[in-house]
């Protein structure tokens, strides 16, 4: 039962654990931060900064003009199958999306019938190269509020090569 004596051997019982961890920790401490544990010890290794305050320029790589110049439709008909499952490309046949026949030079939200989401026309008014580019790289980021799932195309190769493509269709 709940006497005294037995209250005691779990208070005991208890503080005894207590007491192993903590002796733990501080031996864990002592092995793995030797000397001085750390606090005021140089660093392991450094990284030289250059302190003549001159931004060395990386190369972004090529241009969205000179990728769309470049362009293969047949390769963006291959990505093309990413979109596929929610787009069709005959005029007038939506899917989950609307239909993408004629889409480089059209209206944004222009395909009539179909119920569009979020804020697609803050960025522009028509399907241009550059409108296109952007909504491919980041749907959500061109169209907050979409409910557009796909999240992009993060290959500037594949997004040039998938807007020759679509310009293929219509004109």
């Amino acid at each position: 039962m709940l006497d005294t004596m037995t209250m005691t051997k779990a208070t005991a019982a208890l503080c005894g654990a207590l007491l192993v961890f903590l002796l733990g920790a501080w031996a864990a401490e002592e092995i793995y931060h030797m000397g001085g544990h750390g606090y005021h010890q140089e660093q392991a290794y450094s990284i030289d900064v250059p302190e003549s305050g001159e931004i060395e320029v990386v190369d972004a790589g090529p241009t969205m003009a000179e990728l769309l110049a470049v362009a293969d439709a047949g390769k963006g008909e291959r990505v093309f199958n990413k979109c596929r499952a929610c787009h069709q490309m005959a005029d007038g046949q939506n899917g989950t999306g609307p239909h993408l026949y004629s889409v480089v030079g059209r209206d944004i939200a222009a395909v009539g019938g179909f119920g569009y989401s979020g804020k697609l026309t803050q960025n522009g008014t028509v399907w241009t190269e550059e409108n296109l580019w952007a909504f491919l790289e980041n749907p959500k980021g061109f169209a907050p509020g979409t409910s557009m799932s796909f999240s992009g195309l993060p290959k500037p190769e594949d997004r040039a090569n998938l807007i020759a493509y679509l310009a293929t269709f219509g004109g």
